[in-house]
């Protein structure tokens, strides 16, 4: 089960697209965050959700709020599909240990091996204020996210 808003969010370190480390307790204090979990790169629904970001990206990446995309794919796999579509934010990868992270967030299909679709909003102290999960093929509604946002 995924953990709920009024939860401390788990900490993590994983790394970027780029191979650079990535850890949340760095925008502590610093800025809200969106941690959006998704199964895989290169499919259709995830490929359209991460690209309908990218085009509303100064609303998910500006001095208050970053945004982080996390999969079970490789960071070489992550790459290469960040330079395809244009993708200029931080892809992480949950890889290795094998779903580390999703799991700790409770969005980890076992039986799958992939994340699901779940989104956390964490503001600036680590508090998850608002979540929502999907199924697999059920695209999020990005305007939910902005009128999460908006409510820190």
């Amino acid at each position: 089960m995924a953990i709920e808003a009024g939860t401390k969010a788990p900490d993590f370190e994983l790394r970027t697209q780029h191979g650079e480390t990535v850890r949340l307790s760095d925008f502590r204090g610093e800025k809200n965050v969106v941690l959006l979990f998704y199964p895989f790169a290169f499919t259709g629904v995830c490929t359209g959700e991460l690209c309908a970001l990218r085009d509303e990206l100064p609303k998910f990446a500006n001095d208050d709020v970053q945004l982080l995309a996390v999969s079970n794919d490789s960071p070489f796999s992550l790459r290469v599909f960040a330079e395809q579509e244009g993708l200029e934010y931080p892809l992480l990868s949950d890889f290795w240990p094998h779903g580390e992270t999703s799991r700790a967030y409770g969005v980890f299909d076992e039986e799958k091996g992939c994340a699901v679709r779940g989104t956390f909003i964490i503001d600036k102290e680590g508090v998850v204020r608002w979540t929502v999960v999907n199924g697999l093929p059920d695209a999020r509604d990005l305007n939910e996210y902005i009128k999460a946002l908006a409510a820190l």
